[in-house]
């Protein structure tokens, strides 16, 4: 029976005012749509790097770092088992990506593997007569390799969210690559600096008793390292650090740049948690009048002489910031650090004008095959074929609103995603008005042939379009880049088309026939 209730009426004239109130916004300017109000819709469509411009960096992380650093680890921890056991060693150390020592005495051999072996369950043991070649298992390199790429993944994608910057791609690449692209940035230096930069950062005391000069000779202390100063040029600044971490980095919650209420120079605003807190409360307490070093990958931020314990978990770091320069220590260590660094690969920088000359031969394609969707569809069917391309033209409107709302990112082959749905919108409405045709011939009257060609066609629809949206799903879940773009607008495209073809489309077939009370179909 050819009848719709004032409910289903309700949903479907809601769905298709909001698709409409959803796509608004992209007819506006990017200032006027963020000036809205809260309630009201103002998502505009992210559009990819290759639409709008910006930075593509291919990334290398240097898992090697990251091992390198477990092996020290690990070089500290049989160190103290040993001393424990009273089992006497020589040359403990790392010699080609291993941790090597000799047993003094051949008879501790097969004990001291034992006791290796209980310091972590991932180190593979070698024992050849009295010397042991400690490193880790293949499977426990895979899994600090996955973890370390995994890591990096997530601290880059803070760094980036931390500029404001919408909808950037970074993804995996290999075993230990990552692909960033960045739409619409305008400053891919300064991105390159956030993610050139480990962000390590801890607090050393500083060692007073060894010589500088000795150091920089190459007598450099037991238990020091000769570190210099952050500043770039800066070839007389050199300070002797105590290894020993006194508070890491790790510790911080929150950094903000702020301004030196005596100087007026920027500096950054630091916080720790509760246990960072302790630990900088009982270090500062305990030095007073002593220098303390603030160390960001390797160099010395400044070296404050601690005048008063820091009990409240907070501190200043300055060391001669440029506004910009304060700004991006306090994002980075916001963010957290890096397990291991990163070395760019590939850069490439897409420029605006191409992604405008794309948006251009996108719309034109778009227009072209909707406007002769619009005149084969009048022509073959008539004002059937007019009620189609008005739920054609909402189709559009849906997608443009769903992609608004989802925020998902418009690329290039998204693009052609909307074109394919433009051609496949109307198959619904073929398969529906042939149906009825067949129906008309059969000698049904134009209701009964109307409500039999709706009611036998849906489970065709349904079918064609489900098996078509399965295979979407399968590119969007195993694609990366511009096979998720074209992906995605093709899911919605789908989705909205099956809307409109079978419930909008309808819905004008029957407000028509009632209002008309017609006794013969042309169709």
């Amino acid at each position: 029976m050819v009848y719709f209730s004032k409910w289903k009426v309700s949903i479907i004239l809601g769905i298709v005012l909001l698709g409409f109130v959803a796509a608004a916004p992209n007819l506006l300017k990017q200032e006027t749509a963020d000036n809205l109000p809260d309630w009201a819709p103002h998502q505009q469509v992210n559009l990819g790097l290759d639409l709008q411009g910006g930075s593509h960096l291919l990334l290398e992380v240097k898992v090697s770092v990251v091992v390198r650093e477990r092996l020290e680890s690990t070089v500290d921890a049989i160190r103290v088992v040993l001393r424990k056991n009273r089992i006497g060693y020589t040359g403990l150390g790392i010699r080609n990506n291993s941790v090597t020592f000799l047993v003094r005495e051949i008879a501790d051999t097969e004990k001291t593997q034992t006791l290796v072996q209980s310091v972590d369950k991932d180190l593979e043991v070698v024992v050849k007569k009295d010397r042991l070649s400690i490193n880790f298992t293949d499977q426990a390199l895979r899994k600090i390799r996955s973890s370390a790429v995994s890591q990096s993944i997530e601290i880059i994608r803070r760094r980036i969210d931390e500029t404001g910057t919408r909808e950037p791609t970074i993804q995996r690449q290999g075993q230990d690559r990552v692909l960033v692209q960045v739409p619409g940035l305008d400053n891919p230096e300064r991105l390159k600096r956030l993610l050139g930069k480990t962000a390590k950062m801890s607090f050393h005391l500083l060692d007073q008793k060894g010589s500088l000069a000795e150091a920089l000779q190459g007598r450099i202390p037991p238990g020091v390292m000769l570190l210099a100063s952050i500043e770039e040029g800066s070839q007389s600044q050199r300070y002797l650090v105590k290894k020993r971490v006194a508070v890491g980095g790790d510790r911080l919650i929150d950094a903000q740049p702020s301004f030196d209420s005596r100087t007026g120079e920027p500096v950054v605003n630091f916080r720790f948690d509760t246990l960072g807190g302790k630990k900088f409360g009982d270090v500062t307490k305990k030095n007073v009048n002593r220098p303390f070093a603030i160390v960001l990958d390797g160099k010395v931020i400044s070296a404050p002489v601690i005048r008063e314990p820091i009990l409240g978990g907070s501190g200043q770091i300055s060391g001669n910031f440029s506004i910009g320069g304060a700004q991006d220590l306090a994002l980075l260590l916001r963010a957290g650090a890096l397990p291991a660094p990163l070395t760019i690969l590939e850069e490439r920088s897409v420029g605006p004008g191409l992604g405008a000359d794309s948006i251009a031969a996108g719309k034109i394609a778009s227009i072209i095959g909707l406007v002769l969707v619009i005149i084969f569809m009048i022509i073959t069917y008539g004002v059937f074929g007019f009620f189609a391309d008005v739920a054609l033209l909402v189709n559009m409107v849906l997608i443009l609103g769903s992609l608004s709302l989802l925020q998902a990112t418009l690329t290039l082959p998204g693009i052609a995603g909307i074109v394919l749905t433009i051609g496949m919108a109307v198959d619904a409405n073929v398969l529906v008005f042939e149906r009825i045709r067949e129906e008309l011939r059969a000698g049904r009257t134009p209701i009964s042939a109307i409500d039999s060609g709706y009611s036998r066609a849906i489970t065709t629809i349904i079918d064609a379009n489900l098996t078509t949206l399965i295979a979407a799903l399968i590119l969007f879940y195993f694609g990366s880049g511009p096979i998720r773009g074209f992906a995605v607008t093709l899911s919605i495209g789908i989705i909205s088309s099956m809307f409109t073809a079978i419930m909008l489309t309808r819905l004008m077939v029957v407000a028509w026939i009632r209002n008309r009370r017609v006794t013969e179909v042309p169709i």
